[in-house]
């Protein structure tokens, strides 16, 4: 046996930060805090229930909590800070950036908010309350206000004074917003500029003018897929005045759209998104966001009953039609389930808009035609092979016709649910495939009643 093969064949040690808190081996805990970075600690801190995440969280030195602490989401935060001494809760709190700090606060108790914000000092407590003040889910809630900006008529030298002397209270100087004498946004410099030009330079020579910049009452996923879009990793906050009022940096910017995306995957799989970890959330709280939706398209699926009762006797007249009545509604359901969630994304990252609904409709239409022309030659096959030539008519004819029709709506619904002010994902998915089902079937069985002259 090689060398290889022998560590390989090494056992691979089992035992995690919950083993040995559950088994109170304090010094194999300690041990294990010291060789692991802050977000890979903070994800076993979510998998743990409050007692025991609280009791390893204790075991973290000061300035590791905090980068720990600031990796959890506010959920978890949350239930951390109930645990903690009346200094180490000031302690941690003070020490976080006011935009996490913030974070927290929006869906923390309004108890736990209290004693919050009655631990910090005045220019912490000044800074938080200004975020909590913005519109919910806005640019101007998920920025830092810690910002070194520079004015225009300074020189590198002077500038880098500026960025050495106030940089250490910033949460970051790696983009340095440009000012006006009244705060004003006139453009941004990048510190690679700076440390890369002569000390006689002017800043105003280095500045990039008409920066992209977002609105502190702008939506934060505008603004953070506005950054992937520009490939900035700071962006500019201004409000209604264009005076500097923040920075969004490129990891909230992150988080911002990793929200978003799970909320959307959640709602296009018919569920209400949780917050927190997945393995820390209890069976019956998994159960009750999806609950509610299962019973919604349980409703809405009577829709499918109702025609199959009403077509009750064209199915007496003709009884293989419904061997393929699941097969014709999965293929819909498909069809308008892909068409949905590709609008969706599209919606998200800004590649179509409410105006494009007519090109839309017309493009999902020919791509559904296309699949199901492909459909019904494998349909005609498999008709005829089990019931005879006429019905795999009906259901080759009913293929292409159900495939337009269910990618039409596919396509079209998130538009419109935009357009209504309500979230696309909210009618994507389940929804379509739900709708598609029940008219699916009425196509099927006109066509067949049109073909078959019942």
């Amino acid at each position: 046996m090689s060398q290889t093969d022998l560590i390989e064949a090494r056992p691979v040690p089992t035992e995690s930060l919950p083993d040995f808190v559950a088994e109170h081996r304090v010094d194999a805990a300690l041990d294990w805090l010291d060789n692991h970075p802050p977000h890979f600690i903070a994800d076993q801190l979510a998998r743990m229930d409050a007692v025991q995440a609280g009791m390893a969280f204790r075991l973290l030195d000061k300035d590791l909590a905090l980068a720990v602490f600031e990796e959890l989401e506010p959920v978890d935060q949350q239930q951390i800070l109930q645990g903690l001494r009346d200094q180490s809760f000031r302690e941690l709190v003070e020490g976080m950036a006011p935009d996490d700090r913030a974070r927290m606060l929006r869906e923390a108790p309004a108890k736990v908010a209290k004693k919050v914000l009655a631990g910090l000092s005045p220019r912490e407590r000044r800074m938080t309350a200004a975020l909590l003040g913005y519109p919910e889910g806005s640019a101007g809630q998920y920025m830092t206000p810690e910002v070194v900006a520079l004015p225009r008529n300074l020189t590198v030298a002077a500038a880098l004074a500026m960025v050495r002397a106030k940089g250490a209270g910033a949460e970051t100087v790696y983009t340095l917003p440009v000012v006006d004498s009244g705060r004003r946004l006139t453009g941004v410099v990048e510190l690679r500029e700076l440390v890369l030009a002569g000390p006689d330079t002017m800043v105003s020579e280095l500045v990039v003018t008409e920066p992209a910049f977002a609105r502190a009452t702008d939506s934060a996923e505008k603004a953070a897929r506005l950054m992937r879009e520009t490939n900035d990793i700071n962006l500019p906050v201004v409000d209604s005045e264009d005076r500097l009022v923040g920075l969004l940096t490129i990891d909230d910017a992150v988080e911002v759209i990793e929200a978003a995306d799970s909320e959307d995957v959640a709602r296009q799989a018919g569920s209400a998104p949780w917050e927190g970890h997945y393995m820390a959330a209890g069976v019956f709280q998994l159960a009750r966001y999806r609950a509610l939706w299962l019973m919604l398209l349980l409703l809405a699926a009577t829709l499918t009953v109702s025609v199959t009762d009403f077509f009750e006797g064209t199915l007496q007249q003709a009884a293989h039609l419904a061997l393929f009545i699941p097969l014709l509604i999965g293929a819909g359901g498909n069809a308008g389930a892909q068409a949905a969630t590709a609008c969706v994304r599209a919606l998200a990252v800004g590649e179509v808009r409410v105006s494009d609904l007519l090109g839309v409709i017309w493009r999902e239409c020919r791509v559904g035609l296309v699949l199901g022309s492909l459909l019904a030659s494998a349909g005609l096959v498999i008709g005829g092979l089990f019931v005879g030539p006429r019905i795999a008519v009906v259901v080759a004819i009913t293929l292409v016709l159900i495939c337009a029709w269910a990618a039409t709506i596919g396509g079209t619904m998130p538009l419109l649910a935009k357009k209504l002010r309500i979230d696309p994902a909210v009618v994507s998915a389940p929804m379509v495939t739900t709708l598609v089902d029940a008219t699916g079937l009425i196509i099927y069985f006109t066509t067949a009643k049109l073909v078959l002259g019942i």
